[in-house]
């Protein structure tokens, strides 16, 4: 850990405000900002938090939603238990997981499903930025498989190649869509977040998000590498396909 990263986490507000507030990441007032633009959560409503820990997102949603409303928070990682939510370890591409969350939501329709799920940084930035993109792409299709008609979705990505890949994939799928950047993320960084609204009927001709970035990542001439010859299981990066001449 350098000196700067700290003497820069040290001086920042958010984190010290979040601490002080009682939340466990400075992301919460990411989340809190999306909300006082957007008014996605509402009292009552189900929600559903993928990628959660350590739970900053969780907290807000559940302060959004009051006690008649449902958090379930899912993530890979052990999440600390949180007072009026569900929190579950799981992958959110099995379908146990899935059987999971419906078990717990006990017939009641989703709401919301919201995700700053972010990839264990490397500091290579088309690294991440390329694992960032998938897993917001894994978490669109959860959204469009589980929401009903009229249900929201925001997710965090990272700026750069095959992003517009993405938003296409979620117009198809929500009649409103667009990017916000809240003051609380940090200047240096390059997250926005994707902001979907009113889900749409299903389509039987839809699709996946997936397939349909893979579809856009192929057109712009990028594929994305999934092994860089130390063993990752993740895909590692993105790479330009050399034109046939």
């Amino acid at each position: 850990m350098s000196k700067r990263w700290y003497q820069e986490n040290k001086r920042d507000p958010w984190r010290r405000d979040a601490k002080a507030k009682g939340y466990r990441a400075r992301s919460a007032y990411k989340l809190k900002q999306i909300q006082e633009k957007f008014g996605i959560l509402r009292r009552g409503d189900s929600v559903l938090d993928i990628g959660c820990h350590p739970g900053g997102w969780t907290q807000v949603a559940i302060e959004e939603v009051g006690e008649s409303g449902t958090v379930i928070g899912v993530d890979l990682l052990s999440t600390s238990p949180i007072d009026g939510a569900i929190v579950m370890i799981g992958d959110i591409t099995e379908e146990a997981t899935i059987e999971e969350i419906v078990g717990h939501l006990g017939g009641r329709k989703l709401n919301a499903v919201i995700s700053d799920i972010s990839p264990r940084l490397t500091g290579r930035y088309d690294t991440d930025q390329a694992i960032s993109l998938e897993l917001s792409t894994m978490a669109l299709d959860v959204a469009s498989d589980l929401l009903p008609p009229g249900g929201s979705f925001i997710t965090k990505v990272f700026q750069g190649a095959g992003i517009e890949g993405l938003v296409d994939a979620a117009k198809i799928r929500f009649s409103v869509v667009g990017r916000y950047s809240p003051t609380a993320s940090r200047t240096a960084s390059s997250e926005t977040y994707l902001i979907c609204q009113k889900r749409l009927q299903k389509s039987k001709n839809e699709g996946t998000a997936m397939e349909h970035l893979q579809r856009h990542l192929a057109s712009i001439g990028i594929v994305v590498d999934e092994d860089d010859g130390r063993g990752q299981e993740t895909k590692v990066g993105f790479r330009k396909i050399p034109k046939r001449e």
